[in-house]
């Protein structure tokens, strides 16, 4: 299965239509965003997504009564954590997604209670493992703090993390 993932969007329109693009033509069968996505303004790119989008709240997500009845016609939003689970062929794969990096990131990926974690928040990319845990952290797609605008592509058959430019 391949996942797009997002976080840190910002409202920046640009990128958020770029994004889309990229993910429409990779086909990829799922988008996970990790918050600060800011107003509903960003549905009207959001909503050409070919597939649907799990969202959790950032810390600057405003008009979030909107923002949950925009968002929610296309998945799922809510404050993080968000738990979910995928079947992959006869595999399930279990992910967990933050805005904010939790305190006991390290420790809850020793946990090995899930296959994935996902956060935003630092503006700044993340790909380790940790026992059996991938940990993603896309970077920013707004580029409003380090001007490194970027998105994920994660193959979850081959456990493999794209990092792309946008």
């Amino acid at each position: 299965m391949l996942i797009g993932i997002i976080s840190d969007t910002h409202e920046n329109m640009d990128v958020i239509k770029k994004a889309v693009e990229i993910f429409n033509s990779k086909n990829v069968n799922l988008v996970v965003h990790a918050g600060d996505i800011i107003s509903p303004i960003t549905f009207t790119y959001f909503s050409k997504l070919n597939c649907k989008m799990y969202l959790v709240f950032g810390n600057n997500d405003g008009e979030k009564k909107m923002l949950k009845e925009k968002y929610s016609q296309i998945g799922l939003i809510q404050e993080p954590p968000l738990e979910f689970e995928i079947k992959d062929e006869d595999k399930t794969i279990k992910f967990i997604v933050f805005h904010a990096p939790p305190q006991n990131l390290e420790e809850l990926a020793f946990s090995n209670k899930y296959d994935y974690i996902i956060y935003g928040h630092t503006h700044k990319r993340d790909f380790r493992k940790i026992g059996n845990t991938t940990i993603i952290n896309p970077g920013e797609a707004g580029g409003w703090l380090f001007n490194n605008k970027s998105i994920v592509l994660l193959d979850t058959k081959e456990n493999k993390v794209e990092f792309v430019d946008i």
